[in-house]
């Protein structure tokens, strides 16, 4: 019968990128102390690589070597894993919808959950919590929009929200008005004065 590690590791072969492999994934295998430590020795032989305490990735290998998965994918895969809201940080946001020409040197996330600290290799991602405002519409324009408004602060909203004007669909000017309710007076205000023009 192959060795717990040899099981783990061809288990782990078979999952799609970014995919999270944690202990209690493997308990069939062996008991929570065994399958610790063959986590942690696939880790070291670089056979996986550790995202943070107790959760663990598959490296994947190209023709050009081996690299780390996608940090969106690893994002995306750990926020179903632990049932919390994960979006791109305020700054990203602004970038993404032109506001501002600044690339985030740090990657920064933001998230319903408490504060971590994740690595992809030399990859360093920043889990940070954020209210619930800051959080509404993940994955959509009308998110990134608060977001980004959030970063920018009160005394650039008014001036900014033309241009996120120009940059959103109908749709998504619909979904952002409809979240006045839980943003804070400073954007809601702005926001309402740009519905009721139309």
């Amino acid at each position: 019968m192959p060795s717990l590690p040899r099981r783990i590791a061809e288990h782990a072969a078979t999952l799609p990128e970014g995919a999270p492999i944690h202990a209690k994934g493997f308990l069939h295998l062996g008991n929570r102390a065994a399958v610790d430590q063959a986590l942690s020795r696939l880790s070291r032989q670089g056979l996986l690589l550790r995202v943070c305490r107790g959760i663990y990735v598959c490296p994947i290998e190209t023709r050009f070597g081996i690299r780390a998965p996608a940090a969106e994918t690893v994002i995306e895969a750990l926020s179903a894993l632990w049932g919390e809201t994960i979006v791109p940080s305020g700054g990203a946001a602004a970038n993404v919808l032109g506001l501002t020409t600044q690339v985030p040197v740090r990657l920064v996330y933001l998230t319903s959950g408490p504060n971590r600290v994740l690595r992809l290799g030399a990859l360093v991602i920043r889990l940070l919590h954020a209210p619930r405002w800051q959080l509404v519409a993940p994955g959509r324009p009308a998110g990134l929009a608060v977001r980004a408004l959030a970063w920018l602060g009160p005394g650039e909203v008014k001036r900014n929200l033309h241009r996120i004007e120009r940059r959103l669909g109908r749709a998504d000017l619909a979904e952002l008005a409809a979240a006045r309710p839980v943003l804070p007076s400073w954007i809601a205000a702005p926001l309402s004065t740009v519905v009721a023009r139309g």
